[in-house]
């Protein structure tokens, strides 16, 4: 669903239908150590760009919001892990590198033969 940012999040849920007005993002509701949501916490989350980046099925992520600067700013912080694996992900934009190794192949060129003249 597209975010008040105007980017697709596959945990942004919104409801205005009749009348209504709910607003969630069902990733940050489902951490309970979370301070609470705000919707305009989209506009600076990075979930959207790392599963546009990362579609590794094995990902799980967790976010919460945290406050910084003397509690004045409000972040989303992500926690991603494999399950194949069993590893914290340190860069959720690129994965565990052990899911898909395949791709550091498509990634790195292959060695032209010297040409003889």
């Amino acid at each position: 669903m597209r975010t008040p940012a105007g980017v697709e999040c596959p945990y942004y849920y919104e409801d205005f239908y009749r009348g209504r007005s709910q607003q969630e993002c069902r990733l940050i509701q489902r951490n309970p150590h979370s301070e609470p949501w705000e919707p305009k916490l989209c506009a600076r989350c990075p979930v959207p760009g790392i599963r546009r980046a990362n579609a590794c099925p094995n990902m799980v992520l967790e976010a919460r919001v945290v406050r910084r600067w003397l509690g004045l700013v409000h972040r989303v912080e992500v926690y991603a892990v494999c399950t194949e694996y069993q590893v914290e992900v340190q860069d959720p934009h690129v994965g565990c590198g052990h899911c898909h190794p395949q791709a550091d192949a498509l990634f790195t060129a292959p060695e032209r033969p010297a040409i003889e003249e």
